[in-house]
């Protein structure tokens, strides 16, 4: 009797992949699995398609491209990585009833999956700065050039992939999922050793809770300082107002963005915690699999956000660049008005960069 309790005991402290025999057998009905697989097949396509349109209509202006686009851009391409390079290995596994594609995959796969989910994540915290700059100290937009934003792109990519690799450096490891036919990062390592948990401290505070308050904390000042300027923009004349109204559609479309990037996230970091540091086997598996399949959905958002907002970016209206691009130099060629008013010499310099980016 006392021998059954250890070995029991000795199970539910092992990796849920290490609890049953085949770590890539599926753990769900094969009913479910197929509605796993067609839901993640209607997800791929359309991110792809969606992502796709994006990067092709932003090469037809590849030269004409502002900062600001620059970086949705790269968001674009985060998301279509994960959608062409990751979801097909989940698809197949999902319709196959198992992970077909062994241990050197299934870390492939997990390694895709964070370096483009970190990716995203810290592209949308270098938005949510842009903004927060763009709207709060509105002179910081007239240093900005395209050179500054490719040294963010580098410092992003570089971010991503330091995170992403160190796993394979023996500080952290890649492994399946609870329900055995997708893998991730081996969360189960907190419960094992000290290094492990400190292992797991470091990715949820860098790449999780530091980006998530640097963004939240960017558009509540954002938004503090639109209530306090609201009064005093409707004092100007119709065409600042505009402008200003323009600005605000593209912060707006920034701020939806990462709520829905977060929304679809957020779940799934919050099972992995706790799969992490708490009670062993608490997450049972039938339950572990629905954030996993919320946050596989988020590169499929964005597209979609740019379509409903209609926020005619230049990304996707390359065509009237040509007249707007002459409207745009002359008013180069005068100087700024600037008043005794901050806000206004601060609004008319927003004038410019907002009337050259839509």
């Amino acid at each position: 009797m006392d021998s059954k309790q250890n070995i029991s005991s000795e199970d539910v402290s092992l990796p849920p992949y290490e609890q049953h025999g085949d770590p890539f057998e599926s753990k769900l009905s094969k009913e479910a699995d197929i509605v796993a697989g067609f839901y993640l097949l209607v997800i791929g396509i359309m991110s792809t398609l969606g992502n796709g349109y994006v990067l092709y209509m932003s090469t037809q202006r590849k030269k004409k491209l502002r900062p600001a686009e620059i970086m949705t851009v790269n968001l674009a391409v985060c998301d279509l990585g994960i959608s062409v390079l990751g979801k097909p290995f989940s698809i197949i596994a999902f319709f196959s009833h198992r992970w077909i594609f062994g241990w050197s995959a299934c870390r492939w796969y997990g390694w895709a999956g964070f370096f483009f989910g970190i990716g995203s994540l810290i592209t949308m915290t270098a938005v949510s700065l842009d903004r927060y700059f763009k709207i709060c100290y509105l002179s910081y937009g007239t240093w900005l050039k395209r050179c500054h934003a490719f040294i963010c792109l580098g410092i992003i990519w570089s971010y991503a992939t330091f995170w992403a690799t160190i796993p394979f450096a023996g500080l952290g490891n890649y492994a399946p999922e609870p329900f055995g036919t997708s893998c991730t990062l081996d969360w189960w390592l907190a419960q094992g050793s000290v290094a492990g948990q400190a292992f797991i401290m470091n990715i949820l505070f860098f790449c999780l809770l530091f980006p998530t308050a640097v963004i939240m904390f960017s558009y509540i000042k954002i938004i503090a300082k639109v209530k306090s300027s609201t009064k005093e923009v409707a004092h100007y004349d119709t065409r600042i107002q505009k402008t200003h109204v323009l600005e605000m559609k593209l912060t707006k479309v920034a701020m939806l963005i990462c709520a829905g990037f977060l929304i679809a996230w957020i779940p799934y970091a919050v099972v992995s915690v706790w799969s992490a540091f708490g009670r062993p086997n608490s997450v049972p598996i039938k339950v572990s699999v629905i954030p996993t399949l919320l946050a596989k959905s988020a590169a499929m958002y964005n597209p979609v956000i740019y379509q409903v907002i209609d926020c005619k970016s230049a990304c996707c209206r390359p065509c009237p660049l040509k007249p707007l691009q002459k409207k745009t130099s002359l008013k180069r060629s005068q100087p700024y008005t600037i008043s005794a008013d901050n806000n206004s010499e601060v609004i008319n310099e927003t004038q410019l960069d907002s009337e050259e980016t839509l």
